[in-house]
C-alpha cells in the first residue's frame, strides 16, 4: 500500500479490535471518521496523541466523528492502552 496524503480516500480494510471484534472500513461508510496510527502503544507520543482525543472525545462525538486508532500491537496491549 502506498502512504496517503491529506484528502486521499482510505483503502477498504478488514482488522480485529482491541476486543477481537471484526471492523471493516465500509462499517463507517457514510459517517465523519478520524483515524489515528501510532507505533507502539503506552509510549509517550502515543500517549500523548490518545490523550488528546480522549480530551477531546466529546466535541468530535458532538460533531459526529466516530475515531479509530491503528496499530501493529497486540490485541492486549490495545486493550490495556486505549485511553476513551
Amino acid at each position: 500500500m502506498s502512504t496517503l496524503k491529506e484528502g486521499d480516500n482510505v483503502p477498504e480494510f478488514e482488522a480485529k479490535d482491541q476486543d477481537g471484534n471484526t471492523i471493516k472500513l465500509s462499517d463507517y461508510k457514510g459517517k465523519k471518521l478520524v483515524v489515528f496510527f501510532y507505533p507502539k502503544a503506552s509510549t509517550p507520543g502515543c500517549t500523548a496523541e490518545a490523550c488528546n482525543l480522549r480530551d477531546n472525545y466529546k466535541t468530535l462525538q458532538n460533531a459526529g466523528y466516530a475515531i479509530l486508532g491503528v496499530s501493529a500491537d497486540s490485541q492486549k496491549k490495545q486493550t490495556n492502552f486505549f485511553p476513551l
